[in-house]
């Protein structure tokens, strides 16, 4: 039988963590449903833990450090991983899961589908459009809302995760490690609602969407070195390339050379563009070895529809 894992992150969730507690019982029944507190001051592990979760406690404040401790945690075959909100819609959670068996997926994602402008602001809509296009572009085409809080997740993309984020870029951090990998994933479009009344967002559009981005360049940075060093050798070049031009229009005019600063940070820029290249294609190296090891990790679990398989 395959043992399913119903994971919720909670900060001041009270409101509405019972809900989802409810929701996710009656659409899977066969499941574990666990509840992480992280310093919640409303209450939220006692309501929890009344309405029939398991409840354990993250004291490392951030959703990305109660991921990480979720995902050390707990053993199952299929994890499902839902915010305590009750945004998300629990009755599309059985047939994610059958999606993930029946075409031996590793991550499905509930994509939000929305007519409520409060559930889904236009602000919100176009960050995320914008943060998953440039995901896209870096990493490669696969998802259409790469921050959904709504997921699927087999037991070896659980295991094999690195869980290097704190906070909110962890949704950032669990696309990019399927896409580095070539996982088999899909998505799954979702209801989603607005929050209940007393329920507030943690989400700081501008400070939470910053800290995203910043994550796509460290990952950027540490998974595709050699794009990103390049980059930055790039336009270094450039600069150095648009600075030289006039000294050389003087230089073949005059035959002097008469601003040496800017002749010297020419020189500069381009040595530092050379050293940009050679640690890019150092790094590129080592990141080769360090995505193999990690493919390695991720093939030594056994996928949940692995057992009893006819070849």
């Amino acid at each position: 039988m395959t043992r399913i894992a119903v994971l919720i992150p909670c900060f001041n969730e009270a409101v509405a963590v019972p809900t989802v507690i409810r929701d996710f019982a009656a659409a899977l029944p066969q499941s574990r449903i666990y509840v992480y507190d992280n310093n919640s001051t409303d209450g939220t592990a006692e309501v929890a833990k009344a309405a029939g979760a398991i409840v354990r406690k993250q004291d490392l404040q951030g959703k990305g450090h109660v991921v990480r401790r979720m995902f050390a945690d707990v053993e199952a075959d299929v994890y499902v991983m839902i915010d305590g909100d009750a945004t998300y819609e629990a009755a599309a959670a059985p047939a994610m899961i059958e999606k993930l068996l029946a075409e031996k997926l590793d991550m499905v994602v509930g994509t939000r589908s929305s007519t409520e402008l409060e559930a889904y602001r236009q602000g919100h809509r176009f960050g995320n459009w914008l943060l998953t296009d440039l995901t896209g572009r870096i990493f490669g085409r696969t998802f259409s809302d790469m921050l959904s809080g709504y997921r699927v997740l087999s037991r070896r993309f659980v295991k094999s995760y690195p869980a290097h984020a704190g906070g909110f870029e962890v949704e950032t951090e669990l696309t990019v490690h399927a896409l580095e990998l070539h996982m088999p994933v899909a998505e799954h479009s979702t209801r989603y609602i607005s929050r209940m009344n007393d329920s507030h967002s943690k989400l700081n559009t501008w400070g939470d969407g910053w800290r995203i981005l910043m994550a796509i360049l460290k990952l950027t940075k540490n998974g595709k070195p050699l794009l990103f060093f390049s980059s930055a050798a790039a336009i270094c070049f450039i600069v150095a390339i648009l600075l030289a031009l006039p000294l050389l229009a003087t230089y073949l005019h005059t035959g002097l050379v008469p601003r040496f600063p800017t002749a010297i940070l020419c020189s500069a820029l381009t040595v530092l563009a050379g050293i940009f290249v050679v640690c890019g294609l150092v790094l590129d190296t080592v990141t080769l070895g360090r995505r193999e090891q990690k493919h390695l990790t991720y093939l030594s679990y056994q996928s949940p529809y692995a057992e009893g398989e006819n070849d």
